[in-house]
């Protein structure tokens, strides 16, 4: 079983790649499966792939309902 929680693009890369972060964990991801990735945008990771992009207001209140249950220790990360 997977379990995905929504990353933050914190960076654009070359060839369709991003930096994401995810309670202050930067990773680099293929943006190769979705468009219009900007900075600031929420993406859901799998496997290195980012798979779609998420509403932002909904990204925070997942990351917010995560937290609030000791399922994560990840925080919104609020602009």
């Amino acid at each position: 079983m997977c379990l995905a929680l929504p990353a933050r693009v914190v960076e654009l890369s070359a060839d369709d790649n991003a930096v994401v972060d995810l309670g202050g964990v930067r990773k680099q991801v293929s943006l190769a499966l979705v468009e219009g990735i900007t900075v600031g945008d929420y993406v859901i990771v799998h496997v290195g792939f980012a798979l779609t992009k998420l509403d932002p207001e909904e990204a925070e209140q997942t990351l917010r309902t995560f937290a609030e249950a000791g399922l994560a220790t990840v925080a919104p990360a609020l602009p």
